[in-house]
């Protein structure tokens, strides 16, 4: 079985969007099967388009939720509906015993991510972490330490909002 973990970034620019959408659909090609499990974290962005796009290539999804109180508190309203529909298509949901969404959530989940899968696709300018831990970086860094093959996606002109 195929398990696609994903990490990526929650601010991509509009044409950002529509540059990774084509990314991740071509490189799901090459891991499409009827088989096909994506494990991700459910936020804006780079999860999202992700989560879509394996739907799209006929797979199934597995939605890590990285605290009891991540969708009432760290979930945007123009995300809600997106968020919302992607729990209901999702094959199986699994919520962190974590009260609060806070950094020690989010790299739980990432572990999570990383012990589930056997390929993480990262949607990654290749910056170096910030520091704060739990993000697209330091989920790839700890990805290769564990020996996890990484796919980055990040086409030409693919930009963060600023």
């Amino acid at each position: 079985m195929t398990i696609l973990a994903v990490t990526g970034h929650m601010d991509l620019t509009e044409a950002t969007i529509h540059l990774v959408r084509d990314a991740l659909r071509q490189l799901l090609k090459d891991h499409a099967s009827s088989d096909l499990t994506a494990i991700w974290c459910i936020a804006e962005g780079s999860d999202s388009l992700f989560a879509e796009t394996v739907l799209e290539a006929g797979g199934r999804l597995i939605a890590v939720i990285p605290s009891q109180d991540y969708r009432k508190n760290k979930v945007k309203p123009d995300h809600e509906a997106t968020f919302d529909r992607l729990i209901e298509d999702a094959a199986e949901v699994i919520v962190l015993p974590h009260a609060t969404a806070n950094r020690q959530a989010y790299e739980d989940a990432n572990r999570m991510l990383l012990k589930r899968a056997n390929r993480l696709v990262a949607v990654w300018n290749g910056e170096p972490p910030s520091g704060k831990g739990g993000g697209t970086a330091d989920t790839v860094i700890a990805a290769r330490e564990a020996g996890l093959p990484v796919d980055v996606v990040w086409p030409p002109g693919a930009s963060r909002r600023a």
